[in-house]
This record gives structure tokens, C-alpha cells and sequence, in this order.
């Protein structure tokens, strides 16, 4: 019980803020989007390029940590995918974009603060290292399996560019790659960016966690009930479930464990909507199971939490 009032409801408390602020007409949408975009288009790249550039990648890109995790969401949007076709009668582009929402953990707005809360900001790096490739690999899987299932329409050689296309205007990507330059390069940053970049970082996650709470106000959970809890029963179990075994068979080290699977718990994130609303598929399944998703992994990362060493 200390674990989830300590670690786990400070970061919903300030998701509810949001969501009541929104609710009450405190926080028009207009607000919503504005705060929304700051975070998502500018505090939360600076935040990611500032860990990228500064990550010592030699150390902390452990191959069976990340192995572990993405081996658990490559499983998952393919039962995911398979699931919504077969089980439920989905065509295939609806049931990919429901893969999708299986493939997608909400990594940085509630991985990255949920770890931090739980284990220290030291523990964050293996976090930094599953993010840093977390959007290129979910996007590039769900652009790429949909372009092929699209190729009666779209010529064989256009899907490339179009998966590249989408990934490189994602300015989590940007600041992703921009990160990695430094990095590699070791570009020297002056004290005054660096100033900069520590400030404006500061203000990603409280400011990008109160947006959620805004966005998720307007997602009303209607129909398709039965593939949104198969949806998070992916998410929210079998995806920490797998990343899990896979982890203890591999012999991964405590930090690297508790950075995959805690990442792996994390309910779907507003990425798998926009991906939805992409291709104007499964948009509905997308949005509401964001919103139950997000309330349900309340109890989820907490169990998860309880057995995490």
C-alpha cells in the first residue's frame, strides 16, 4: 500500500488535475492542445535528447534487456493483430491499428515517471535506452505492416519513404536522433543550452502528465468493450508477462529488469490514437483503451510493483 500511495498516485494525482481541471472548464481544450503540443513537441524531446546525449551507450544498451522488452511487444501486437482478426472479426487494417494499441507502451509520460518515483532517477538509464528506439520500432512495425497489407494500393517501393516519412516528423524521433549525434560525435554543448535544456526538460513530464489528464477527458469508453479489455489485458499483463520470462531466462541484471518490465506494464499511450487516427481505423478501440488502460494500470503497476525485485 505505501508503494502506491507513494509512487503511484502522485503521478495519477496530477493526470486527475488535468482531468478535472478539463471536466470543470477550468482548461479549455484549445489549453489542452496547446500544453499538449509544448510537451510532446518540445519539453519532451528536449528531455530525451538531453538523456540520449549524455547516455554512456556502451554500458547501458544491454542487448537482453532490450531484447526482453521488444521481444514481449513484437509478441504482443502480433496477438494483438491476430486476435482482433480472428477472434473478433476485425478486417486486417482495423485489426493492425489494434495491434498497434497492443505495441505501445505509454514509456515516457508514465515510464519514465513511475520508475523514477519507484527506484530513483539513477534508475532511469535502462528506461532511456528502451525509449530511445521505443517510437522508430513501435512506428516502424505498425507504418510497415499496414503499408504491406495497403500494397494493392500503394506500389512496393513507396512504402519506404512512407515509413521513414512518418517517423521522422515525429519530434520525439527528432530529438531522439539529434541526441544520438551528439552522442557519438561528442559534440561539445555549451553551458548556456545546457542551461536551457535542463530547464525546459524540467517541465516535461509535470507538464505533459496534466495534458493527459486534459486529452483523456475528451475519450468516452463506448462499444467495442469486449477488444478494449482483450487490449489491455495485452497491454497491461501479457506484455510485462513476457518481457519478464524472457528476462530471467536471459539473466538480466536487476536494474535492466526492473527498467523492461516496469516499462512493459505501462498502459497504452495517445501515440496508439494517433496512429489509429492515421489511417482512420479502430480509432474508437485506440481512444478508449487510453482512458481504461491509463485508470486500470493504477492497480496493475502496482501489483507489478509488489513482485518487481
Amino acid at each position: 500500500m505505501e508503494t502506491l500511495i507513494s509512487v503511484i498516485l502522485p503521478v495519477f494525482v496530477l493526470i486527475g488535475f488535468g482531468y478535472a481541471a478539463a471536466w470543470r472548464g477550468y482548461f479549455s481544450e484549445a489549453n489542452v492542445d496547446g500544453l499538449m503540443r509544448f510537451a510532446t513537441n518540445f519539453a519532451v524531446p528536449v528531455l530525451l535528447f538531453r538523456a540520449i546525449s549524455t547516455l554512456d551507450l556502451g554500458a547501458e544498451f544491454d542487448l537482453i534487456m532490450m531484447g526482453s522488452f521488444y521481444a514481449g511487444a513484437l509478441i504482443s501486437f502480433t496477438i494483438g493483430m491476430l486476435g482482433a482478426h480472428y477472434l473478433f472479426g476485425r478486417d486486417w487494417e482495423d485489426a493492425i491499428a489494434i495491434g498497434f494499441v497492443c505495441l505501445f507502451s505509454n514509456s515516457v509520460l508514465l515510464g519514465l515517471a513511475i520508475t523514477e518515483r519507484a527506484f530513483g532517477t539513477q534508475s532511469l538509464t535502462g528506461n532511456f535506452a528502451i525509449v530511445s528506439i521505443h517510437a522508430p520500432f513501435c512506428y516502424g512495425v505498425g507504418i510497415t505492416v499496414m503499408e504491406v497489407f495497403r500494397a494493392r494500393q500503394t506500389p512496393g517501393r513507396k512504402i519506404i519513404p512512407t515509413v521513414l516519412k512518418a517517423m521522422f516528423s515525429n519530434a520525439l524521433i527528432l530529438g531522439i536522433s539529434l541526441g544520438f549525434v551528439v552522442n557519438l560525435a561528442q559534440i561539445p554543448v555549451p553551458g548556456a543550452i545546457t542551461t536551457a535544456v535542463n530547464m525546459l526538460a524540467g517541465a516535461a513530464l509535470p507538464a505533459a502528465l496534466f495534458a493527459m489528464g486534459g486529452v483523456l477527458f475528451r475519450y468516452r469508453p463506448e462499444g467495442d468493450m469486449r477488444v478494449i479489455l482483450f487490449c489491455c489485458a495485452i497491454s497491461l499483463g501479457l506484455h510485462p508477462a513476457l518481457t519478464w520470462t524472457f528476462g530471467t531466462l536471459g539473466g538480466l541484471s536487476i536494474d535492466g529488469f526492473r527498467s523492461a518490465v516496469l516499462t512493459a506494464t505501462m498502459a497504452p499511450g495517445i501515440n496508439v490514437y494517433l496512429f489509429a487516427s492515421m489511417y482512420g481505423r479502430a480509432q474508437r478501440v485506440a481512444a478508449s483503451t487510453v482512458l481504461i488502460g491509463t485508470a486500470a494500470s493504477i492497480v496493475t503497476v502496482w501489483l507489478w510493483l509488489s513482485v518487481i525485485p
